[in-house]
């Protein structure tokens, strides 16, 4: 069997149409535009012409390499083509100037996905779920609302202090967190996210907007006591209506959780947890 890995164009739509993966509705065709242009690329592993396996990368920040979109022909599994497609995959996003971090996030239910990443040399550094709420009225019980901060020293003061020090993940965006490092952070960027410091200024919790199929306030909390911080849950709903006031679209929340923070929820809460999300990861 003769294989081949090449970068997918738009003439190759029909090839992976033809492909049998058994999801209906892929967003993969969907936008397939979208994700092999740009600072996305798309790659396939043909086998005797026939497309069989893809793969793809995502830049982010400069710096960062995102794995993902791994689909393979059911026809053809067995044959270990997806490991073959990223580790090759992985290679590229090596070889692209400036990239030092390469990681791949995937669902803790996706065992097959997990399986190619830890052959391809990736290891496990991050365990979420990627939790979203239309509104969080149950959670909100008439604390005062948090202090903004609009101070740009201030604000990378925070970020320097919970992520960039420590080097701990940072949801750069809704699917998309990484281990931050000062690189990950313009000024530009820092200046139209919102900062709220409790009345103590111990916290800090940062609201962001994100469009992922849906519009989004993602809230950014890095901290084990949310439900222990008064006005906390009321500033997170005030930022979400002023952004949804803004952009007049429906607006919902998105919160990366790990496993303590989402325990600590009420019964009676809003969010809809799907099944946490694994970053895996590779430096230089």
């Amino acid at each position: 069997m003769e294989k081949l890995i090449r970068v997918l164009t738009k003439e190759d739509l029909p090839n992976l149409k033809a492909m049998k993966t058994g999801i209906e509705d892929d967003y993969v065709i969907r936008v397939f535009d979208r994700i092999s242009s740009g600072n996305n690329k798309l790659f396939g592993l043909f086998a005797d012409d026939q497309l069989v396996s893809i793969g793809g990368l995502t830049i982010f920040a400069k710096q960062y390499a995102m794995l993902g979109r791994m689909r393979s022909d059911l026809r053809f599994r067995g044959n270990d083509f997806s490991t073959t497609l990223m580790s090759k995959v992985l290679e590229e996003a090596f070889n692209l100037p400036g990239i030092k971090w390469v990681g791949a996030n995937t669902q803790e239910e996706n065992l097959p996905a997990q399986r190619v990443l830890k052959k391809i040399g990736l290891t496990e550094r991050y365990i979420s779920y990627g939790a979203t709420a239309e509104e969080i009225t149950r959670l909100v019980n008439g604390g005062t609302v948090w202090q903004r901060q609009d101070d740009l020293s201030r604000k990378k003061q925070w970020l320097q202090q919970l992520f960039v020090d420590p080097a701990a993940v940072f949801p750069y965006e809704c699917y998309y967190p990484f281990p931050a490092t000062e690189g990950m952070f313009e000024d530009s960027q820092i200046d139209q996210w919102n900062f709220f410091e409790n009345k103590e200024g111990d916290r800090v919790l940062i609201t962001k907007r994100d469009y992922k199929k849906y519009h989004y306030l993602q809230a950014v909390y890095p901290f084990d006591d949310l439900m222990e911080q008064p006005g906390l849950w009321e500033t997170i709903s005030l930022a979400r209506k002023e952004l949804a006031d803004e952009i007049n679209k429906e607006t919902h929340i998105w919160m990366d959780l790990t496993k303590q923070q989402a325990a600590a929820l009420p019964d009676n809460h809003s969010f809809v947890l799907p099944s946490p999300w694994i970053l895996y990861g590779k430096g230089r």
